[in-house]
């Protein structure tokens, strides 16, 4: 068994679906939204960084800025339509589900409307190079991969950390009704909450692209994933949603190397149901108690 396959590949997947699980985390513990219209948000970003690439230019960062400055507009256009109407509403946990599932159920039907069944691919991002070490060779795609994740991501933990906008989000992910009293509006902060998420779930849908295929359905296993990593780490916690990352991307390499990539879908959810059996929160377990009273 090559080891450092599987552990190359342990870390470009824990990079990939756990940026998206940190911004399903941010999203949950922020604004109480389980949002499942990831699916779409992940397909629409990828057709954004296509549209670019084929009409502007297919210089890589300028196609990965494009992918995530969509998934960025795919969240603000979530956020208006599917959280401001209803999240001041009874029941908002159960309506922001079915509300972003029907999202994600008629925007993927859009997309497949409007581009057509047909897969889309996009320019090497990073170039054709390798890295070789000894024992190991390291591509272009896994290093870039690897190196971009861990950059956007420290860049956007550093600005919710200093900016002013950044602590008003931290403070709802605290305590969202305290937040509200000293006067942070939820209806200004959670554009920002879902900009960001968005952007980071257009930033995960560029990297895939360079493994897979973009499709309008190709956001749904991807988001799949990235849910059961945030469940698995303890919705709410991005230290949680990074150790899940890990854990499932180190499931995903070992089964793919050992016993086929069909059986991924069932070795992670039989990884998941163990943990969950242990610590029923999840690995951080910090669920927070206002959002269950």
């Amino acid at each position: 068994m090559d080891i450092w396959f599987i552990v190359s590949n342990t870390i470009v997947l824990a990079c990939i679906y756990g940026t998206l699980a940190i911004g399903i985390s941010i999203t949950w513990s922020s604004l109480g939204l389980l949002n499942l219209s990831y699916g779409f948000i992940f397909a629409f970003a990828g057709y954004g960084a296509w549209l670019f690439a084929q009409n502007v230019s297919a210089w890589g960062p300028a196609v990965l800025a494009a992918g995530i400055l969509a998934g960025a507009l795919g969240g603000v256009i979530i956020c208006a339509i599917g959280f401001i109407p209803i999240h001041d509403k009874p029941n908002f946990t159960i309506r922001g589900l079915i509300a972003t599932l029907a999202i994600n159920l008629i925007g993927t039907q859009f997309l497949l409307w409007w581009f057509g069944p047909r897969s889309k691919n996009l320019p090497d991002i990073f170039g054709n190079w390798s890295l070789s070490l000894p024992g190991a060779v390291f591509t272009a795609d896994k290093v870039g991969n690897v190196v971009t994740s861990i950059v956007i991501l420290a860049v956007v933990l550093r600005w919710m950390q200093s900016s002013r906008r950044g602590l008003e989000i931290r403070a709802m992910m605290m305590n969202p009704h305290a937040a509200s009293i000293v006067g942070i509006g939820v209806r200004r902060t959670s554009f920002y909450v879902m900009g960001i998420t968005g952007g980071l779930a257009g930033l995960a849908a560029v990297l895939l692209s360079q493994t897979y295929y973009i499709s309008p359905f190709g956001g749904l296993m991807p988001m799949i994933k990235g849910v059961s990593i945030a469940l698995c780490g303890g919705l709410g916690s991005v230290r949680g949603a990074v150790i899940a990352a890990i854990v499932l991307g180190l499931n995903e390499a070992l089964t793919g190397m050992s016993i086929g990539g069909r059986y991924v879908l069932i070795t992670q959810f039989v990884v998941i149901i163990a943990i969950l059996l242990v610590r029923p929160r999840g690995i951080a377990g910090l669920l927070d108690k206002a959002r269950e009273a």
